[in-house]
This record gives C-alpha cells, sequence and structure tokens, in this order.
C-alpha cells in the first residue's frame, strides 16, 4: 500500500492540470523591512518546475 508523505502533502497541492504549486517563502515575520513590491510579490503562491514537480508527484500517490 502506497502512502503520502505528509510534510510534502501540507506544503504544495497540485492543480486539476497537473501543476505543482507552493507558497512563496519567507513571508512569516520581518516583512516590515521589504518593499512594497517584494511584499506583494510574496502574497502570490509559485509553480514548482517540471523537475521538481515529477519528484514531488512520487510523494503524492493519491493525487
Amino acid at each position: 500500500m502506497l502512502k503520502t508523505h505528509q510534510s510534502i502533502a501540507k506544503r504544495v497541492r497540485v492543480t486539476k492540470t497537473g501543476k505543482v504549486i507552493k507558497k512563496k517563502a519567507g513571508q512569516d515575520h520581518f516583512n516590515s523591512r521589504e518593499s512594497g513590491n517584494i511584499t506583494r510579490k510574496k502574497r502570490r503562491d509559485v509553480q514548482l518546475t517540471k523537475q521538481h514537480a515529477k519528484n514531488i508527484k512520487s510523494y503524492l500517490p493519491h493525487n
């Protein structure tokens, strides 16, 4: 039986078309020093590269 790797499952999500999306890093605290452009960019989710996506999908067999 294949099991889902829970630490990966909590950090990424797979879209309907198969893209792997994660939250932009570094937006937890110390954001007041960042410029407005950086703060706005950090609100967006980022798509992982195809090679990373392929590796991560092996940890998520039921998605």
